[in-house]
């Protein structure tokens, strides 16, 4: 969980399913301003939580996300500049530590929060990518643990939907990838999360820098 929109929406939407929230800190810009929302949210809804450190990836790994503020681009999703936000195989990496995670502490299911809105830019969001992970923990572990992701087909707008029926605030999350004092409100998670926001009829508490 990152402590974004859509996995604090699926923390609260799932809670009673969820033994334990894990975050990994890979050296974003915005790990910092994110992983304390996780780690708040758990401990509300009393859930263990745990941050991993992932220090190797922003070593080894090329993504505009790990080169600073003034390396993310601004623009829509939509916009083909936003591949260079990709962290080559995260979730793959993040879903298998996960996995291990799960089968030493005797769990059986796995949850991700990717959503539609996610396809067209990241390979690692997508359904053929989730089923075919999911295939790997459950043949790779004595447990048979399986991925759970339940927003896979669905909108950020929607999740936002799911979010304002169980009445979340979502000013008590983050989503910028430039990771400053306040989000930036132009690069693509901002526009996304204005949107999501905008179209589930929720009133935007965010603060924005401009």
């Amino acid at each position: 969980m990152s402590g974004g929109m859509d996995s604090i929406t699926l923390l609260y939407d799932k809670q009673d399913e969820i033994a334990l929230g894990i975050s990994f800190d890979y050296g974003s810009n915005h790990n910092a301003k994110e992983i304390p929302y996780a780690e708040m949210h758990c401990k509300k809804l009393g859930i263990e939580h745990i941050s991993i450190p992932l220090d190797f990836m922003h070593k080894y790994f090329k993504s505009s996300l790990l080169e600073g503020a003034d390396a993310i681009p601004e623009g829509h999703y939509s916009d083909s500049n936003m591949k260079s936000t990709v962290v080559p195989f995260r979730n793959g990496i993040m879903l298998a530590i996960a996995c291990g995670i799960a089968e030493s502490r005797n769990l059986h299911k796995i949850f991700i929060a990717n959503h539609a809105g996610d396809h067209a830019i990241y390979p690692d969001c997508r359904k053929d990518f989730i089923d075919a992970m999911s295939k790997a923990t459950y043949n790779g572990t004595y447990e048979n643990i399986i991925v759970d992701a339940p927003y896979t087909n669905i909108t950020k707008s929607e999740i936002a939907t799911i979010g304002k029926r169980l009445g979340f605030d979502y000013s008590q999350t983050w989503s910028c990838y430039k990771g400053g004092d306040k989000h930036c409100g132009k690069c693509g998670t901002c526009i996304e999360r204005k949107e999501a926001l905008r179209d589930a009829g929720i009133e935007d508490n965010t603060e924005y820098e401009q």
